[in-house]
């Protein structure tokens, strides 16, 4: 009997001690998968600061700026330091008139080494160096435009995807109210089956809808999911950290509607014309540096060195000697006349090519530019039709659920008022949310994106 007491004892301290790292462990789980709240602000700086693209892209940046300074040491003199060790052996020399007759050797001194230096530096180059560090100039300035670009493109697509959460939760709390009340319908609906006042047929349509419902609420809810992952993702959040967004910020942005020409100004200096305008650029230097080739190029150099033995004479002396050298050399490519007419004539084409590349990005510009104007003044229109189509659903609802309530008419009705009420509760949503992201689409198209 007392061994039974204390084995009881014994099982019920382990059972507790089970209890209490059960407790623990799932209180540190919930500590782990930490809830990161974000607003669309702290998203967009968060983004800047850590989307891997945008780091490329400043990483790409920090190469154009390196590539300018090894252009630039191209001005600077090459100078190379040469050394050699020899050993060689007698001079033989056959006098004799047949083949190998005569043979007379001269001894040799059979060690040769020699030290020596030599400078090179450019002193004119048909200002080819000149031309190389502009290009490189003009490069850097196109890779720090398309850091900007990439920047504000990032920012775009964070802004889509967070309005695109933004809208599928307000839709689900749509969803979960109109859940409630088609649960609420069905009980009444199988309430007045019992009684014998309604058909069965009535009870399954209320099932039908209340399953279609749930239904659309699960997808949505997986599809709130797969979006806050991207969203993460563009953001560089740790994958142990939740995320949700803060839906009670204020996201009316928007300050008024300008008129298309004020857009259409500024969107003539955004960043793609300013690529374009620089890719323009680059293409008129290449043509001046290939015209450099029809020119000489002119070197200022010297070198010194210690040799031995001096084979400067015959037999060579055994002693060490030193000689060094001074002066300009001058390089004229003569083929080049000829060679370089074709090179020209790319360069020319080139130039061509690219300026109506650029016309090309100018008219793609201003349709989408007025596109999106167009777009941004209807969804501002329609604020006011879908405020009234809302007020005119909840009166109608409102209608037919009493007609319903009191028998008067079916079913299918009430599902489609219901259906209605609830189309024009997310149309609201959809269009005033659909306004603030064509309203930065506009400013992206224009340049104009707001910096962090």
């Amino acid at each position: 009997m007392f061994l039974n007491k204390t084995t009881n004892s014994t099982e019920d301290c382990f059972l507790k001690i089970l209890l209490l790292f059960l407790i623990v462990f799932t209180f540190n789980s919930v500590q782990a998968q930490e809830i990161h709240s974000v607003s669309l602000s702290e998203a967009l700086k968060l983004a800047k600061e850590n989307n891997k693209k945008i780091l490329r892209s400043q990483l790409e940046t920090t190469l154009s700026e390196q590539n300018i300074k090894e252009r630039k040491e191209l001005r600077l003199p090459e100078i190379e330091l040469n050394g050699e060790y020899s050993r060689i052996t007698n001079i033989t020399e056959f006098k004799g008139s047949g083949f190998l007759n005569g043979k007379e050797v001269t001894k040799a001194i059979p060690e040769i080494y020699q030290v020596n230096s030599t400078v090179i530096m450019p002193i004119y180059a048909g200002n080819k160096i000149n031309n190389a560090i502009k290009i490189a100039n003009q490069e850097s300035e196109i890779a720090k435009i398309k850091t900007e670009k990439t920047e504000n493109d990032i920012e775009l697509e964070v802004v889509a995807n967070y309005l695109a959460i933004y809208k599928m939760m307000e839709l689900q709390k749509i969803f979960e109210e109109n859940i409630k009340e088609e649960k609420s319908r069905l009980k009444e609906v199988q309430s007045l089956q019992k009684h014998g006042t309604l058909t069965k047929n009535e009870v399954i349509r209320a099932e039908l809808q209340l399953s279609d419902r749930e239904l659309n609420a699960l997808t949505n809810s997986k599809n709130i999911k797969i979006a806050l992952h991207d969203l993460k993702t563009l953001i560089q959040l740790p994958e142990n950290e939740e995320i949700a967004i803060d839906t009670t910020a204020n996201l009316d942005e928007m300050q008024g509607l300008d008129p298309y020409d004020f857009y259409l100004s500024k969107a003539t200096q955004n960043e793609e014309m300013r690529i374009a305008s620089q890719e323009l650029d680059i293409k008129k230097t290449e043509l001046k540096l290939v015209k450099g080739n029809y020119l000489p190029t002119v070197n200022f150099f010297g070198n010194y060195g210690f040799y031995y033995p001096n084979y400067k004479f015959f037999p060579p002396n055994p002693y060490l000697y030193t000689l060094g050298q001074i002066g300009i050399e001058a390089h004229f490519d003569i083929s080049a006349l000829y060679k370089n007419k074709t090179k020209m004539q790319q360069a020319t084409t080139k130039i061509e090519w690219q300026q109506m590349q650029s016309e090309i990005i100018k008219d793609e510009i201003q349709d989408k530019l007025y596109k999106e104007h167009t777009q941004y003044q209807e969804i501002l229109e329609k604020f006011v039709v879908v405020d009234k189509a809302l007020d005119l659903a909840n009166e109608n609802y409102r209608i037919v659920k009493l007609k319903y309530l009191n028998q008067l008419v079916l079913i299918t009705e009430m599902v489609d008022a219901d259906n209605a009420l609830l189309q024009a509760k997310y149309n609201k949503v959809s269009t005033r949310l659909d306004a603030v992201l064509k309203h930065y689409e506009l400013l992206h198209t224009a340049g104009m994106m707001p910096q962090i």
